[in-house]
């Protein structure tokens, strides 16, 4: 196998399409079944299944696709490592929430694209949850995340900002005006809606517990600008990053409870695995968020 058969394999198990994939590849579906083909003939395991409709990945598909990944990243490390020229080039991908994008990235990525303009940036943007989950899979090279209360041995983490998190209510309706006891917001009475997973939901949850109230949860969302949008159209009390509800359309529309309880802010900031930090072009944008400290 080489390079290019595994960069068409990793095109294929992101689309899981011929036609789309192909096109992608620049090839034409039939070369591009003949490369898989020989690549499944080399493992001596089906990597992918199909039929007339549909295309998905095997168990051994989806292990080939970490390895996949991981000898991408090995490959351009060994490239941009060799290059004769001084200047960084090659390829970063980062992720980050929408949030994110808006608030904490701009300068960074304005002053990195400047010193570097021959490294070609890939921005995906998705659920803030998710972060951590795909740098460690080899996904991206850095991300945007939230630190988690137990980082993972394999994951780097540079504080960006601190973030408080906030109780919100809608400004009108039947849950305007929450419950009190004696003046502080009453989580026992309150109708909350709350998110999936993500530290807001753990902070909450342990803050729960240590209390022994048994919440009134009427809605659980992913992500926090869903939650938001829930809250404002009166579906109860919520709990977000305060700088997510400073870059929300909505920000007008939902009152900030003050007399709520405090949880413990968290950290927002770079991650990225060990592997990714040997490359060039990661470790440059590392250090420029480090000096903008």
């Amino acid at each position: 196998m080489n390079i290019h058969e595994l960069n068409s394999f990793l095109i294929l198990a992101e689309a899981l399409h011929f036609g789309q994939a192909s096109r992608t590849c620049n090839l034409s579906p039939s070369a591009l079944t003949r490369s898989i083909q020989r690549l499944e003939e080399e493992i001596g395991q089906p990597l992918f299944t199909r039929d007339n409709r549909n295309v998905a990945l095997t168990p051994a598909g989806e292990r080939f696709k970490i390895y996949a990944l991981r000898a991408r990243s090995d490959w351009n490390s060994l490239r941009e490592s060799l290059r004769e020229e001084p200047d960084i080039a090659g390829t970063l991908s980062i992720y980050a929430s929408i949030t994110a994008v808006y608030s904490l990235l701009p300068g960074l990525l304005e002053t990195y694209r400047a010193a570097h303009p021959q490294v070609q940036l890939e921005l995906n943007t998705g659920a803030a949850e998710q972060a951590v989950d795909q740098v460690l899979a080899g996904e991206i090279d850095l991300a945007v995340a939230a630190l988690p209360d137990r980082p993972a041995l394999r994951i780097e983490f540079l504080p960006l900002a601190e973030i408080p998190l906030i109780f919100i209510a809608p400004v009108s309706g039947e849950f305007a005006d929450p419950p009190r006891s004696r003046g502080q917001l009453d989580l026992s009475k309150a109708p909350l809606v709350l998110p999936r997973n993500g530290l807001s939901r753990t902070r909450l949850d342990k803050w729960l517990k240590k209390k022994t109230i048994f919440p009134d949860i009427r809605s659980e969302v992913s992500g926090n600008e869903a939650l938001i949008a829930m809250v404002r159209l009166g579906c109860g009390i919520g709990i977000v990053p305060q700088l997510v509800l400073e870059r929300s359309p909505f920000r007008d529309e939902v009152q900030i409870l003050g007399n709520a309880p405090k949880l413990d802010p968290y950290s927002v900031g770079l991650c990225a695995t060990k592997r990714s930090l040997t490359r060039p072009a990661v470790q440059a944008f590392w250090n420029l968020a480090e000096q903008a400290q």
